[in-house]
């Protein structure tokens, strides 16, 4: 404890947003945490975009969910990407802010608790192993080993192979997302016996139009698993 005390004496606690000096490591200033839309009350099912009104009790779905099939059973996202919630997603992904994946993990821990079975397995999606030599590392990996460790479920991280590069997706249509991400995804095939029969936990920092998602989740299931569940950092809202 006396070694914790110098260390914060000389490193104090910083907002994860703006670096205003906080009382907690790894998290946000009271006006960062106002300003970060984090996504509660009505929602769907499918994929954890915020709703109008109250809920009844019965599945709720938003309009994309509606009109798109989605092959997971039911998603869940911590935030809006949007504002604050936008610079953490692309700071986690695009600048090195690996220390973004412990609160923004254990935020999302705390609504994948709903979609845990007994058997679930978490498991990431997966970069392309080029992306993932210039990145260093995988944003989605990251998040799903805070997750499992706060909900105590075993983690696969190289459970999904991407096997051929994928040009990025930003910018294109929801119809030419799906159609670039169409079968290439894969199960490890030395992974295999991990997922089969089980429940598995899929991991990934936002959520747009679940092209990726959806890719991850066919092959999960192509390989014997029993059911797939979602959980990103964020999801992409209309007129956000």
């Amino acid at each position: 404890m006396r070694m914790q005390s110098v260390i914060r004496a000389i490193y104090p606690a910083q907002c994860v947003a703006c670096e205003t000096q906080t009382q907690a490591e790894n998290g946000l200033c009271g006006s960062c945490w106002r300003e970060t839309r984090f996504i509660d009350g009505t929602i769907c099912d499918s994929c954890g975009t915020p709703l109008p009104g109250e809920s009844d009790g019965q599945r709720l779905q938003c309009d994309d969910c509606m009109v798109i099939a989605r092959p997971w059973d039911r998603g869940r996202a911590a935030l809006i990407y949007t504002g604050i919630g936008r610079k953490l997603v692309l700071g986690l992904k695009h600048g090195d802010r690996t220390d973004l994946a412990q609160p923004a993990g254990l935020w999302m821990a705390r609504l994948a608790r709903a979609l845990i079975h007994p058997d679930t397995i978490v498991v990431p999606v997966p970069l392309h192993r080029l992306r993932l030599v210039r990145r260093r590392y995988n944003q989605a990996a990251l998040l799903a080993q805070v997750i499992a460790r706060d909900l105590q479920r075993p983690v696969c991280v190289d459970a999904l192979l991407r096997p051929r590069k994928t040009a990025p997706l930003e910018g294109h249509s929801r119809d030419a997302r799906f159609a670039a991400l169409s079968g290439q995804i894969t199960v490890h095939p030395r992974q295999q016996a991990q997922i089969a029969g089980k429940h598995v936990l899929l991991v990934d920092d936002v959520m747009t139009s679940g092209a990726t998602l959806a890719a991850c989740t066919e092959a999960l299931l192509h390989g014997g698993a029993a059911g797939v569940s979602t959980i990103t950092l964020a999801r992409v809202v209309k007129d956000a």
